[in-house]
């Protein structure tokens, strides 16, 4: 979706300001929201691409103002309800109040490391052959979809080349959609900073880009 979270290109929201020493977490409840919505992704409910559109449908004033735990606490509250694990009812008041719902896994405390270092690997096996290969010129479709989608909006009707083509990967805009894993063809693909910010670019700078090959255009 064309959403807050695509701010690639875009102007008037200022310099992006790096903290000197930044710590990992400001906040003890950083942590707990960061540990929550791990645990509740290893339970095998959603997955990482409803996850991320989650996060992306608070709403631009939400998602430009909050904290980026405060984003991810508050899709984590969203998609519990969704799936009915918890209601808003018990959210509000930090307690249950019905019997538990159950899940398909549950992350225990002593597994968390070896969970986490395991990762969760999203290649997959694809028949067939990549329909591009190095060296070719393609095109990024130009489309707007309502659901998740891992294009940048700046890319869109813009020129490439494939710079190197990867294995077939979960597709995460049918993922998150709840319509299956869909593997597709990634492609490393190179464009030109000035194709894409303009002539005041530096005519020297390129942008790498991961597309999935429904992206693409062939030119």
């Amino acid at each position: 979706m064309n959403g807050p979270q695509d701010m690639g290109g875009l102007q008037g929201y200022g310099p992006v300001n790096a903290e000197p020493n930044e710590p990992i977490f400001h906040a003890d409840w950083e942590k707990k929201a960061m540990a929550l919505t791990v645990a509740m992704g290893f339970t095998g409910t959603w997955n990482i691409d409803r996850s991320r559109f989650a996060r992306e449908s608070l709403g631009p004033a939400n998602y430009i103002t909050w904290s980026y735990y405060k984003i991810w606490l508050s899709a984590l509250e969203q998609l519990v309800k969704d799936y009915e694990l918890a209601s808003a009812e018990e959210i509000a008041q930090g307690k249950s109040v019905d019997a538990p719902a159950a899940v398909k896994r549950v992350l225990k405390a002593e597994d968390t490391p070896a969970a986490l270092a395991k990762g969760g690997p999203v290649v997959r096996d694809k028949a067939g052959a990549p329909a591009f290969k190095p060296g070719d010129v393609v095109c990024a479709r130009n489309f707007h979809p309502t659901g998740h989608t891992r294009l940048p909006r700046y890319l869109r009707s813009r020129q490439g080349v494939i710079h190197k083509a990867r294995s077939a990967h979960v597709f995460p805009d049918t993922s998150a959609r709840g319509e299956g894993e869909d593997p597709q063809w990634l492609y490393s693909v190179r464009f030109k900073a000035t194709d894409l910010w303009g002539d005041e670019a530096n005519p020297n700078d390129h942008v790498h880009v991961d597309c999935w090959e429904p992206y693409l255009e062939r030119v």
